[in-house]
């Protein structure tokens, strides 16, 4: 198992519309993607599982979406010939392109940020000026569909396409033709450049080739180690990995100093789009059956902890040794103290790292399992008064995670007085930072109308308490009290009272 395998965390799953065409990652931080899927592009945040944006102005399928280097703009064409302009923080379009006669499947934008490309069905690629929403050049060497193309990030006036005719153009927008050609032999589906533009690589076929720009277009390497059509390509941050995702369900991962492939991941169903997070902190993926699987980087200390796991892993013998000795009758039993491991949790609340601890006890397999035990951890937290210091300067993730579990167990009568306290704490503690994650502002108002509806529950059960107390309280027979031959006069019985008169005296 290689390394690049236990970096990743398992991974996350998202239904979508529709199949997943194409996946962008925002180049600012925090690197949202963009997801385009039938008529639809979602916006997604790093770790969030439900979209914080959506775009629906399509009359028809979505193709492309992008996002400008600056992350504030978002390109995307569409099956009805039109290319829309999105501002990310609005919802209508800007800008709307209408020259295309056919569907369009390429959109991107040129390094300066005030030029779009786009490549179409009808053959032509063209040159768009976003200020004045005019058409700058049309191109038209390609004798097929153009469903791929990529920008230069070092050069506004460069651009590259590739169409289903089989040939890669380099074109220059200072001139009315292409400047360079090369020939793939396969239609093209996807392009790639590294990040000093001096080495392309493309994808067609069962093909992933690598072209060398600066020999004129001069082929290097030929990789063919998938058995279905190539769709997509992408590169890690630092040049050393390409990946590429295939119709075969796989995706392989090469080294680019040897282009020899060093892992492989398989999928559920043919994949279509692939995105690598500039970060490397996450790999995503969109399939044809509608599922976009995203997987994330682990921690240092969690990738330490397994790889330490994989070095002192015991042999079998160790665990059969001794099972199938039967006892003898003369043989003398010598016990032993058995050690006691103590849990992740208990281990950090004894080196009073308040923090781990409660970040152990939240562990997934733990506060779905066992979810008394995060609240056993929260109340000796409490007891030692050290709570506030384990909640606070948590970041997004953490705190989602943290919320979660108290939406899911807050209105448990078990757990409540516990988790209540830390549901206090954690408002009074993020309070100044409200409305700054969209994550984090949708669970706090779950959490918020939960405890409305519970509320509520409560004063209809103790109304129907008090129903069920008058109707009990009618039902019953009615008893007769016997009274003694008291005198409500004074209290005293008739014999006494008779006794206490003063007698009359005799003379």
């Amino acid at each position: 198992m290689s390394y690049f395998m236990l970096c990743l965390r398992a991974p996350v799953q998202i239904k979508e519309f529709g199949a997943i065409t194409n996946i962008d990652f925002s180049p600012v931080t925090p690197h949202n993607f963009a997801v385009t899927a039938f008529t639809r592009i979602h916006i997604y945040g790093p770790f969030s599982q439900e979209p914080v944006k959506t775009f629906t102005r399509f009359k028809d399928t979505a193709y492309c979406g992008r996002f400008r280097s600056d992350g504030q703009l978002l390109v995307a064409g569409c099956e009805d010939s039109v290319v829309r302009l999105f501002d990310v923080g609005g919802k209508v379009a800007l800008r709307m392109f209408r020259g295309h006669t056919k569907a369009v499947h390429v959109t991107d934008f040129t390094s300066d940020r005030y030029q779009i490309l786009t490549g179409s069905d009808d053959y032509t690629c063209r040159l768009w000026d976003i200020p004045n929403a005019t058409e700058l050049n049309v191109y038209q060497e390609h004798t097929d569909y153009i469903r791929c193309g990529i920008t230069s990030k070092l050069n506004r006036d460069l651009f590259i396409t590739g169409s289903y005719d089989h040939t890669l153009k380099v074109f220059d927008a200072r001139v009315d033709k292409s400047v360079m050609s090369m020939d793939h032999g396969q239609p093209i589906e996807s392009l790639l450049l590294y990040p000093s533009e001096g080495l392309l690589v493309s994808a067609g076929g069962r093909y992933v080739k690598v072209w060398d720009l600066l020999k004129g277009g001069q082929p290097l390497v030929s990789l063919r180690n998938h058995h279905k059509t190539v769709t997509c390509l992408a590169l890690s941050s630092n040049g050393q990995r390409l990946l590429s995702a295939s119709l075969d369900r796989h995706v392989k991962v090469y080294s680019t100093t040897n282009y020899k492939v060093v892992h492989n991941f398989d999928y559920a169903a043919s994949i279509l789009s692939l995105a690598l997070a500039p970060d490397d902190e996450s790999i995503v993926v969109g399939m044809t059956n509608s599922i976009l699987s995203i997987k994330h980087r682990k921690s240092p200390e969690e990738s330490r902890e397994i790889s330490g796991q994989q070095r002192r892993r015991p042999s079998y013998r160790v665990f059969v040794k001794g099972k199938n000795y039967v006892p003898k009758q003369d043989d003398y039993l010598v016990s032993k103290p058995v050690k006691q491991y103590l849990a992740k949790y208990d281990k950090q609340l004894k080196k009073f790292n308040v923090s781990k601890a409660l970040d152990c006890a939240l562990e997934k397999w733990i506060r779905l399992r066992n979810p008394e035990v995060p609240v056993a951890v929260i109340k000796e937290l409490d007891r030692r008064g050290t709570l506030k210091n384990a909640l606070a300067g948590r970041d997004e993730q953490q705190l989602s995670r943290l919320l979660s579990f108290l939406i899911g167990n807050l209105v448990d009568m078990r757990f409540a007085p516990v988790l209540v306290v830390a549901a206090e704490m954690i408002l009074d503690i993020y309070r100044s930072i409200l409305g700054q994650s969209p994550v984090i502002d949708r669970q706090l108002l779950r959490m918020q109308d939960l405890l409305e509806r519970e509320i509520d529950y409560q004063k209809e059960l103790v109304e129907v308490l008090g129903m069920l107390d008058t109707m009990f309280a009618s039902s019953l027979p009615k008893m007769e009290v016997p009274c003694s031959s008291v005198s409500r006069s004074n209290g005293l019985s008739q014999g006494e009272a008779s006794s206490s008169r003063p007698q009359p005296q005799v003379t």
